[in-house]
């Protein structure tokens, strides 16, 4: 038998470690080069390497970072975060706005991204964590967002190939819209109200690649907290929304009067197809093709 010194059984072993880790898309520390990403706040963050270790606290961010391979990364997720289904077991780490600093920061993450409006991590830094935050308003901003987690993960090409991929779900979806409903005027609720998903929002700029008009100026913003009246005098001619919350919004006062209610033209989306609808990633193309599917449905009626 063919006796192997110490070194040579070191490095028997190692190589399959090494390919493993090729698999998932890990690499090793000298397979990368230092490199340089600017957040949405414009704050400036070195790494030597792609990080191993990532914590998302935004169900957007965490759908992106799946989507473009980094699942095996992923170390704890925020409590909203539930798809894709195979990161249920990951560890809960609160929300943007309650963030479990002391979980995480016994995590040892590399990196954790958040949304430019969570307040609740500043503490994160203070400690010495590199905290991405990433803006997701518009189809701009998820652009951004899935090319910088594609440098992140040292694949820079990826975020680039789903962006397109989106964009070509969101034309298909375009073509199945009743011509009927082309430029019919749309009020889309964000929960229970009073925040709507204006024309300038992701949500307005898919509704608007498929021909729906937005009772929403730009003007206003992507997401404007609005009066129930207002919504009143806009008299949309679709009104979308959560299922949970239809029962109540059809009963505000005057909104009888709404042509989308009176014309019962409602897209009440079960939870599960609202939270793809309001999460601006890679499914973002998924959601578009479930607003055709309703605005079919009406047609047929």
């Amino acid at each position: 038998m063919l006796k192997l010194h110490a070194p040579w059984r070191r490095l028997l072993v190692a190589v399959p470690a090494l390919c493993l880790l090729g698999l998932l898309g890990l690499g090793t520390a000298a397979d990368a080069a230092p490199f340089m990403l600017r957040d949405d706040r414009g704050t400036e963050h070195r790494f030597d390497a792609p990080p191993r270790r990532i914590v998302t606290l935004l169900p957007s961010l965490t759908e992106s970072l799946a989507v473009l391979g980094g699942s095996p990364r992923l170390v704890g997720v925020d409590r909203y975060s539930n798809w894709p289904p195979d990161l249920a077991a990951l560890p809960r780490l609160g929300g943007l706005d309650d963030a479990l600093i002391e979980a995480i920061a016994t995590l040892k993450p590399d990196v954790v991204l958040a949304s430019t409006s969570a307040r609740s991590i500043d503490r994160l830094e203070a400690l010495g964590f590199k905290v991405l935050r990433l803006k997701s308003e518009t189809h701009a901003d998820v652009r951004r967002t899935l090319t910088l987690l594609g440098q992140l993960l040292g694949t820079p090409d990826e975020g680039e190939r789903v962006w397109a991929r989106v964009q070509r779900e969101i034309a298909a979806a375009a073509q199945r819209v009743p011509t009927s409903l082309k430029g019919q005027r749309v009020y889309f609720e964000i929960g229970g109200g009073p925040y709507a998903a204006g024309r300038s929002s992701f949500i307005g700029e898919t509704l608007s690649a498929m021909g729906i008009d937005n009772i929403v100026p730009p003007e206003l913003g992507p997401f404007p907290k609005l009066n129930p009246e207002y919504v009143v005098r806009a008299r949309p001619d679709l009104v979308m929304g959560v299922a949970r919350e239809q029962p109540a919004l059809l009963a505000r006062p005057g909104w009888g009067s709404i042509p989308a209610v009176a014309n019962k033209r409602l897209c009440a989306f079960d939870t599960p197809r609202y939270e793809m609808l309001i999460r601006p990633g890679p499914r973002m193309g998924e959601a578009a093709a479930a607003v055709a599917d309703c605005l079919q449905a009406l047609e047929r009626r």
